[in-house]
C-alpha cells in the first residue's frame, strides 16, 4: 500500500513554518488594509485616476532597482533577518502615512514617498520569503506548504480589504476622524506582530559561498531563468497577465463613480478576487496539481483575462463581484503552478536570486500594471482601459501557446533540486 500524501497538518507540525506562515498572513492583512485606505484617500483628495496609477509606480521603481540586490542578500545572509528588517521598513512606511493623515495635507506626494519605502522593503522580503519556505519543511511536504501559504495569503486578501473598508467608514461615521487614520494604526500594530513572529524563526541560510561577490554571481538568477524555457515562460506569462490586467488599481473609481458603493463596497470589491483565489488555494492545498501543469497555467491566465473584460463592461455590483471572483480563481491557478515550478527547479544555493528574478517579473508587474491602468484610464476612460487590459491578457495567452511549447507540454513538476 502506498503512503498517504502529506496534508495540511503535516506542514503545521513544523514550528518555524507555523511562525513564518502566520507572520506572512498578518503582513498581507496589513498590506490589503493599506491598499483600501491609500486608494480611497488619494482618490478622495485628487479625483484623478492617474494618481492611483502613480501609487503603483511609486512602489514599482524602488522595487525594480533593489529586488536583484535583495536576491543576492537572500543567498548571502540569514533570510529570516532580511525579512525582519524589511518589515521594519514597511512599518516606517505606515508611520509616514499616519503623519500625512494627521497633518491634513491636500498634497499627496508624502503618500507616494511612503509607498516607495514600501516597495523598497518588499524588494528584500519577497525573495527571502519565497526562498526560505522550502528550507522550513521536508521536500515531500513542500507542495502542501505552498498550497497552505496561498490559502492563508488569499484569506488575508479576503479579510484585509473588508476590514480596511469597515474601519475607514467607522472612523469617519462613528469616531469622526479621517477614516485612513484608524486603518493605518491597526496596520502598524499588525506589522509589529509580524516582526516578532519572523524574528522567532530559526536562522535560514543558503549554502555559503566563500567566493567574493561578483557581477557574474549577481546575475546568476537571470541566467538561470533564461536557461530554463518552462520557467521563463511561466514567469513572463504571469508578468504580462498582471501588467495588462491591473483592474484592481481602478477599483476606487468603479466604487465611487460607476457602481456607487462607497468605501465599504470598495472593500468588498477588493475582497472578491481573494475569495476566488482562497477557495482555489484551499482546494490545491489538499489536492495539488500533479498532471498537465502547463495546461493549467495557460487556462488560469486565460480565465483571468476574460474575467477582467467582464468586470470592465459590468455596471452591476453583483456581476462585478462574480467577475472579480473568477479573476481570483484564474490567478491562483497560475500562481500555484509558477511557484512550484520555480522553487522545485532551482538549486538552494541560488534560490534567493532566482526568487528575486521571479519577484521582479511578477511582483513589480503588479505596481507597473496599476500605473498602466491609471495612465490608460486617464487617456481612454476607466472602462475602456480595463477592457483593453483584459483583451491584451487573452492575446498574450494565445501568443505564448505558440512561443513556449515547452510550457504548454509540461506535465509533471520536477523533483526538488539539492
Amino acid at each position: 500500500m502506498s503512503a498517504s500524501k502529506p496534508g495540511v497538518r503535516d506542514a503545521l507540525r513544523y514550528r518555524d513554518y507555523r511562525r513564518y506562515a502566520l507572520g506572512r498572513f498578518f503582513a498581507t492583512l496589513a498590506w490589503q488594509m493599506l491598499g483600501v485606505a491609500v486608494g480611497w484617500q488619494v482618490y478622495a483628495i485628487t479625483k484623478d485616476p492617474l494618481d492611483l496609477g502613480l501609487v503603483g509606480l511609486a512602489q514599482f521603481l524602488p522595487f525594480l532597482a533593489l529586488v536583484l540586490p535583495g536576491g543576492q542578500v537572500a543567498d548571502r545572509a540569514d533570510r529570516r533577518l532580511v525579512m525582519v528588517f524589511a518589515y521594519l521598513a514597511e512599518a516606517l512606511c505606515v508611520v509616514v502615512l499616519l503623519w500625512f493623515t494627521l497633518g491634513g495635507s491636500r498634497e499627496v506626494w508624502p503618500v507616494f514617498a511612503a509607498m516607495a519605502l514600501f516597495g523598497a522593503g518588499r524588494a528584500f522580503w519577497m525573495p527571502s520569503g519565497q526562498a526560505m519556505v522550502v528550507n522550513l519543511v521536508p521536500p515531500e511536504v513542500f507542495p502542501t506548504a505552498v498550497g497552505l501559504n496561498s490559502t492563508l495569503f488569499q484569506t488575508a486578501v479576503i479579510v484585509g480589504p473588508a476590514i480596511g473598508g469597515v474601519l475607514y467608514a467607522l472612523g469617519e461615521s462613528t469616531l469622526e476622524v479621517d477614516g485612513a487614520l484608524l486603518v493605518y494604526a491597526v496596520a502598524l500594530a499588525l506589522l509589529a506582530i509580524v516582526v516578532w513572529l519572523i524574528a522567532g524563526v530559526r536562522p535560514v541560510r543558503a549554502p555559503q559561498s566563500k567566493e567574493p561577490v561578483t557581477t557574474q554571481e549577481f546575475f546568476e538568477g537571470l541566467r538561470f531563468v533564461f536557461s530554463r524555457r518552462p520557467v521563463l515562460g511561466a514567469i513572463s506569462l504571469d508578468l504580462f497577465a498582471v501588467l495588462f490586467g491591473g483592474a484592481t488599481a481602478l477599483l476606487p473609481v468603479f466604487a465611487a463613480d460607476i457602481l456607487h458603493v462607497g468605501p465599504v463596497g470598495l472593500g468588498t470589491l477588493r475582497t472578491a478576487p481573494g475569495v476566488g483565489a482562497a477557495l482555489t488555494a484551499a482546494f490545491l492545498a489538499t489536492r495539488p496539481i500533479e498532471r498537465h501543469a502547463g495546461r493549467w497555467m495557460f487556462g488560469g491566465v486565460g480565465l483571468f483575462g476574460v474575467a477582467t473584460v467582464v468586470f470592465g463592461v459590468s455596471t452591476s455590483f453583483v456581476v462585478s463581484l462574480v467577475a472579480l471572483f473568477l479573476l481570483g480563481v484564474g490567478d491562483m491557478v497560475s500562481v500555484f503552478v509558477r511557484h512550484l515550478l520555480v522553487q522545485l527547479e532551482t538549486p538552494d544555493a541560488i534560490r534567493g536570486r532566482v526568487s528575486a528574478v521571479s519577484a521582479m517579473f511578477i511582483g513589480a508587474s503588479n505596481e507597473l500594471g496599476e500605473f498602466e491602468s491609471g495612465v490608460t484610464a486617464k487617456w481612454f476612460g476607466t472602462v475602456p482601459a480595463v477592457v483593453f487590459g483584459g483583451a491584451a491578457c487573452v492575446a498574450v495567452v494565445l501568443a505564448y501557446l505558440r512561443l513556449f511549447p515547452e510550457l504548454r507540454r509540461l506535465d509533471r513538476f520536477p523533483q526538488p533540486q539539492a
